[in-house]
């Protein structure tokens, strides 16, 4: 469920889904962190700045982002770019993807604040490493949102934000090289198999898609910078075959018992994770256990070892 460089889009359209999940049981990709282009605004230099720290930390977060005006002065000169424009009829979410969909306006697009929520959680700022990355955050906004609608975000996480950047708000700073805009429903519809294709089996799919799903985003403190929550976070988007395993032991009458990520006995130079999924019987209580292995050592996961059985080791 991941992409080779050559696959990673430039820009995907919110919802889209199917632009980043697959069946795919392997492809390594890797990224490093380029300094930022100058930025042309003092919101733009403090951020550069809080994102730069001496040990950059990779992050792959699952979110919601949404642009929030740092000053009163910017405010007021986004109303009267929308007055000037003729765009101010429609709601709110409507008017502000108008404004900030319209080249002129790009200049008000760099200056906001965007910033990612995790379980409606102020996690982080969010800022481009290159200024005509601002698209893709422009790309992430959505005039009819919906309660599904997230943003996967890979980069890396720098230092806490000046008060100054974001009127007041003093959350860490992610440089990103990536924000992919989809929906829970598409994300879980995407990774059905032809096999799943009448309407019982759907229904199953569905009812355990969304079990698995669920208990990976609420896995406690799950802000995407740790090695535990970048792998889980990435098998719940790029990686199919964790929701048919759901699928499967529940269709068998197990109940979804834990998530366990440990060291793997792989790990050396790298830093690799075997991440553990455990599902119980309801009439027998046997526990069955399957595993993948996912690289979390650089900016960008990717999948070792696909799922397969898993056996305690004595």
């Amino acid at each position: 469920m991941e992409h080779t460089p050559e696959q990673e889009p430039t820009a995907v359209q919110p919802g889209d889904a199917s632009a980043f999940i697959s069946t795919a049981e392997t492809a390594p990709a890797t990224g490093a962190v380029t300094p930022q282009a100058a930025p042309s605004c003092p919101t733009c230099a403090a951020s550069q700045s809080a994102a730069q720290p001496s040990t950059p930390t990779p992050v792959y977060v699952i979110g919601h982002i949404e642009p929030r005006f740092p000053s009163l002065s910017l405010e007021k000169e986004a109303w009267q770019a929308i007055k000037r424009e003729g765009t101010a009829q429609g709601t709110d979410h409507e008017v502000m993807q108008k404004l900030l969909s319209d080249p002129n306006n790009l200049y008000i697009v760099r200056q906001l604040c965007w910033v990612l929520s995790v379980q409606d959680v102020e996690t982080y700022i969010v800022v481009p490493r290159y200024q005509a990355d601002y698209q893709l955050l422009v790309n992430s906004y959505r005039p009819h949102p919906k309660p599904g609608d997230l943003e996967l975000v890979i980069g890396h996480r720098g230092n806490n934000a000046s008060p100054s950047m974001c009127n007041g708000l003093t959350v860490p700073v992610v440089a990103f090289s990536q924000v992919y805009p989809f929906d829970r429903e598409s994300l879980l519809s995407s990774a059905q198999t032809k096999d799943q294709d009448k309407e019982p089996d759907i229904q199953k799919f569905k009812a355990a898609a969304e079990e698995m799903f669920d208990r990976i985003m609420h896995q406690s403190d799950n802000a995407g910078a740790t090695h535990k929550d970048r792998a889980l976070n990435y098998l719940a988007v790029r990686y199919s075959r964790i929701y048919e395993t759901a699928a499967s032991e529940i269709a068998r009458n197990a109940s979804f018992t834990s998530i366990d990520v440990l060291p793997s006995p792989l790990s050396g130079t790298r830093r690799i994770v075997d991440v553990i999924f455990a599902f119980t019987s309801r009439e027998t209580d046997v526990v069955s256990k399957h595993f993948v292995r996912v690289d979390v050592t650089d900016e960008f996961p990717f999948l070792v070892t696909p799922m397969s059985p898993y056996y305690d080791r004595n």
